[in-house]
Parts: C-alpha cells; sequence; structure tokens
C-alpha cells in the first residue's frame, strides 16, 4: 500500500511507525505539512512537498492520511477525494456544523467509503464484549447510560498548550476529546441524540492554580506539544473549557449523562449501559468489563 501523509505531527508519525511495524510492505511516499515537521522517525527519508496538490500528483497514493489539525481537515479531505485518492481522517472529521454539512455534500458527492475515520475506540476489547453482551440479549433494551472521561494534570496542561487550547483550531475539548466516547454510546444506542444539555468552563488551568515558583510544576510538560504551543497552562490564551457535563436524550428514549474533566489525578475512563435486562459496566483506563443480570445479580 502506497500511502502519503498530510499533517506530519505526533500523532502522524505515531501512526506511521506502527503502520511500519504491523505492515513492513507499506509505503510511505510522501508527506506535506503546512508547519515545521519532521520525518526523521523513518529508517528512509520520505519526500516533502510544498503542497498537497503537488503530492498527490507526484505520489498518486492508494491511501491518503489527513492528520493535520482539525479545522484543516475539510479542505485536505476535499483536496484528496478530488484527485480520487482514499482518505484516513483523524478525528474530529471537522470543526464546525458548516464544515458538517459541507462534508456531507461531498461524501454523497464521492460515496462514503472513501473515507474512513479513526474513532479507534470503537474497535478496543472492552467495547468488542459490550456490543457481544448487547448481541446475545445479556442487557435488554437499554435505559440510560452514566459515563465519563477524567484525564489526568499532565494530559490536561498538554491540551492547555497545545494548539487544541483553541476552539477555532479543535472545535473544544468535547469534541477534539470526548468524541470517541459520544460516539460510542451513539452506537451502543443505536440511535442519535435528540435533546442535549451541556454546560461547563475552566476551573483548574487558571492563573490564581498555577504552581508557586518554588513548587514542581514538571507534570505540567511531560506531554511534548509543538506547532502553536504555549509553555504554560495557566496562563494561555486558549479558550477551551477543562470540566463539562452533558446531559443526553436519544431518539430511542434512552437517557445519558456525560462528564469529563481535565485535571484528574486517579485518571478513568468508565461506562455504565443499564438496560431491562442487566447493566454493563466497565473502565477503559482500570481494563475491565462486566455484566451483570438484573434479575439474579449474577456476572
Amino acid at each position: 500500500m502506497r500511502i502519503a501523509i498530510c499533517g506530519m505531527g505526533l500523532r502522524a508519525i505515531h501512526v506511521a511507525s506502527l503502520f511500519k511495524r504491523e505492515m513492513p510492505e507499506t509505503e510511505f511516499v510522501g508527506f506535506y505539512d503546512a508547519g515545521v515537521a519532521s520525518a526523521d522517525w523513518a529508517d528512509d527519508p520520505i519526500p516533502e512537498f510544498d503542497s498537497l496538490e503537488d503530492m498527490l500528483e507526484a505520489t498518486n497514493p492508494d491511501l491518503l492520511f489527513v492528520t493535520s489539525p482539525n479545522y484543516m481537515h475539510l479542505d485536505h479531505i476535499r483536496t484528496g477525494l478530488e484527485f480520487g485518492v482514499r482518505i484516513f481522517a483523524e478525528k474530529p472529521v471537522v470543526t464546525t456544523i458548516e464544515q458538517s454539512f459541507a462534508l456531507a455534500e461531498l461524501l454523497a458527492k464521492y460515496g462514503s467509503d472513501r473515507v474512513i475515520i479513526g474513532l479507534v475506540l470503537r474497535y478496543s476489547k472492552h467495547v468488542r464484549d459490550l456490543n457481544a453482551a448487547l448481541e446475545q440479549g445479556q442487557i435488554g433494551s437499554i435505559a440510560s447510560i452514566e459515563a465519563s472521561e477524567y484525564i489526568a494534570p499532565y494530559h490536561g496542561a498538554f491540551f492547555m498548550r497545545d494548539w487544541r487550547r483553541k476552539d477555532e483550531y479543535s472545535g473544544g475539548f468535547m469534541l477534539e476529546k470526548c468524541c470517541h466516547d459520544l460516539d460510542l454510546y451513539n452506537m451502543v444506542t443505536g440511535s442519535r441524540p435528540a435533546r442535549v444539555a451541556s454546560f461547563g468552563g475552566r476551573r483548574s488551568f487558571l492563573p490564581e492554580h498555577a504552581p508557586a515558583k518554588d513548587e514542581d510544576d514538571r507534570i505540567y510538560h511531560v506531554k511534548e506539544s509543538r506547532w502553536e504551543s504555549q509553555d504554560d497552562p495557566f496562563h494561555v490564551d486558549g479558550d477551551i473549557v477543562d470540566q463539562q457535563t452533558a446531559i443526553v436524550e436519544y431518539e430511542s428514549g434512552a437517557s445519558m449523562t456525560f462528564h469529563t474533566n481535565s485535571n484528574v489525578p486517579d485518571e478513568h475512563r468508565r461506562f455504565c449501559v443499564m438496560g431491562a435486562k442487566g447493566m454493563a459496566e466497565g473502565d477503559f483506563v482500570r481494563g475491565y468489563m462486566r455484566v451483570t443480570d438484573a434479575r439474579t445479580g449474577t456476572r
């Protein structure tokens, strides 16, 4: 498979390295990046191009990685489709309602099978086990869901320092980080949200909570950020939230509460799916998933 990369950031480098390890026959034929990028990870240097169009014209790849910053995705997906290339796009695919409709028009024109989305949580063991329990009728008709995603301070600080700190670039914290979870529960209920109420803000990464000069602040710089990066997560020009709560009613009648916080030392990513026959609960961080029968209490 011949792959070209649009957006050579840390995520693209990581994924490309995995491809080379698991599929050594993969050939990376070129990359284009609008900012400062590097292909130093590769044993064989990857050709760099000055524009996406030049790269696609010269390399004729089988697949295009769209791993540029979120707000650029739509333009890069459009260009790839116009060149007849299948797309593998990083999540979130787009960042605004207007971009969503524009993407829908592109998919209607070129075919939805031309774009693959990197919502990798769908393929985890926990989700596979959860889907099996649903298919086997162990949970029954879903009544309600309780879910949360709490990330550790080192990771939350990364978002506050990185380009993702700006809504105009990332689409917001819930879209950037929690789209995996929200996609999962759409899949679990088999329906879309009908009504949503949501509120949140920034409560932790504020100037008044910054470490004193003599305090150890290394935890806030563990995760590297590059493009448009700032050094201090407590004094930044970003506008994303660090905590948010959402209440969702689905078209199926099921309801969900979801909460996220990006400054939680005891990191976890929990879910509890409750139905007429039983419940499934688990944690992606702690690595468990169990089903309990509503009538007998057996697991």
